[in-house]
């Protein structure tokens, strides 16, 4: 967690510099970085440019929207920082996707977050539900306004936007027309295979569970290879579809979601049992009124194949 660019850029000089050294023959490095953009100046996106990083940045819409909860510790604004570091990206020909987190406010207001977007060219956009399981949370979008969300969305990128904007939740969607695994994590039958690795050498299972509980091991002690094929990180992969509820298991869109991340499942079912995913009848909402355009896609892909 933290804005990695208080860093400061000599630390990632010095880390570029060390990855060339150790890099072993016909390997590709690939850097990129998640930043509020806060801090950005034509010194680092040089730097981002000349190294190929992939920058994402954190974004939640328009002004208002932005700076209803993006404040520094003093209670200002960041959203003229932002768009500041975004504009620099831009100009350094830095490659910039954007991260929108989904709150409790701007969760309201689906096309004017969108359509702000589109309008500062944007071209890939994560839209992150703010979820906090812990009651009376000011941010926490509620389930069945994230579903809304999604939907409202999903049909103007339909209408106006396919080929041109990318929505990641929405080309994850359309994967199942293709009969594609999924490659975003949240929504794989299994999940552990982007651990966490920190800077002392620790492993842990995934970065939502960075916690004693979820500690694979230590690269002084062991390997990469024998800690990700250890039998805890493989026991943590296979909880995810072994703990799921029968009421996911009986679900009709559940090849789409799987029941989505384990963070979020932290509610019972309409039967008592525990572990339902938060989000599961936004998602539900979602998923089904979707389902009409996957299904076209799906067929007019099956008449192309057989063409």
């Amino acid at each position: 967690g933290g804005e990695p660019t208080l860093l400061g850029l000599e630390y990632f000089r010095r880390i570029v510099e060390l990855q060339r050294r150790h890099q072993p023959p016909n390997k590709r490095i690939i850097n990129g970085i998640q930043t509020n953009g806060t801090l950005l100046d034509d010194d680092w996106c040089r730097f981002f440019a000349k190294e190929g990083f992939a920058v994402g940045l954190s974004l939640d819409g328009p002004r208002e929207m932005h700076d209803q909860f993006r404040v520094t510790k003093d209670h200002r604004p960041t959203f003229e920082q932002t768009m500041r570091g975004y504009g620099l990206l831009q100009e350094h020909g830095v490659y910039t996707d954007i991260l929108c987190v989904v709150n409790a406010y701007n969760v309201k207001h689906p096309l004017a977050v969108y359509r702000f977007l589109k309008q500062i060219n944007v071209r890939y956009i994560t839209f992150l539900p703010c979820v906090d399981p812990q009651p009376g949370s000011d941010l926490s979008v509620s389930s069945e306004a994230w579903g809304q969300f999604l939907c409202t969305v999903f049909d103007e990128w339909v209408a106006k936007d396919i080929g041109e904007v990318k929505v990641q939740i929405f080309e994850e969607t359309l994967r199942t027309a293709f009969n594609q695994e999924h490659s975003l994590c949240i929504f794989r039958p299994t999940c552990g295979d982007i651990p966490v690795l920190e800077h002392n050498g620790d492993l842990y299972s995934c970065d939502h569970f960075v916690d004693l509980e979820h500690l694979v091991g230590n690269l002084k002690e062991d390997s990469l290879v024998e800690l990700l094929g250890s039998p805890e990180q493989r026991a943590f992969g296979d909880a995810k579809l072994s703990t799921l509820p029968r009421y996911c298991r009986d679900c009709e869109v559940r090849e789409m979601c799987n029941g989505e991340c384990p963070k979020n499942r932290f509610i019972d079912t309409p039967d008592g049992e525990p572990g339902l995913n938060y989000l599961c009848s936004g998602y539900k909402r979602f998923f089904t009124h979707c389902q009409p355009f996957i299904k076209e896609v799906a067929t007019q892909w099956g008449s192309q194949e057989l063409e």
